[in-house]
């Protein structure tokens, strides 16, 4: 889950299947009580119905809290992300080694914990662009990225386009957080 309407959703679903849901937050629900195995399958066929996975097994579940951890900085970003580099807030957060989580993360998803950031970030850039409530300054300081220059680089190995342009075009010029 990588929104507030994705958490609505769940918890709409849950409810409609009779389970009482004590937290939700992105990427995790906690219920009430234990589920059994046939209720549990329903929450499966449910999720996937909605285009998301029961996460159970560990090395998912860290994968899991890297990905909400990175779009959660991205969106919210906060002070602590101005101190530190990406590395250290992830391996801080999750409480391991960042070597171990960057190979899982790599090995799992075939991109590296550095593009999945990037990738985000741009994303990040692409709304705040069509929003058109920032200068292009103010969206690369507010990324934390060291120049324009940087982000427009980036900006253009990922999408083939310079902000400038990306700006003039219309339609739908985003992706999903999750499709990202």
């Amino acid at each position: 889950m990588v929104c507030k309407r994705c958490i609505k959703v769940i918890k709409d679903e849950l409810s409609n299947l009779g389970i009482e849901v004590e937290s939700i937050e992105l990427g995790q629900v906690i219920v009430k009580s234990p589920l059994n195995e046939p209720k549990l399958s329903e929450v499966r066929k449910m999720l996937h119905a909605n285009e998301f996975e029961l996460i159970d097994d560990k090395k998912s579940k860290l994968i899991e809290r890297i990905k909400t951890l990175i779009i959660e900085r991205i969106q919210q970003p906060g002070e602590t992300s101005l101190n530190m580099t990406s590395s250290e807030i992830i391996s801080k957060e999750i409480g391991y080694d960042y070597s171990y989580l960057s190979h899982l993360f790599s090995s799992v998803e075939g991109i590296t914990i550095e593009r999945y950031i990037i990738n985000q970030k741009i994303e990040k850039a692409k709304e705040l662009l069509v929003y058109n409530e920032f200068t292009l300054s103010e969206i690369a300081f507010q990324l934390g990225y060291s120049s324009v220059q940087h982000l427009s680089s980036q900006f253009k190995k990922v999408t083939g386009l310079t902000p400038s342009h990306f700006k003039t075009l219309k339609g739908n010029k985003r992706k999903p957080l999750d499709m990202v």
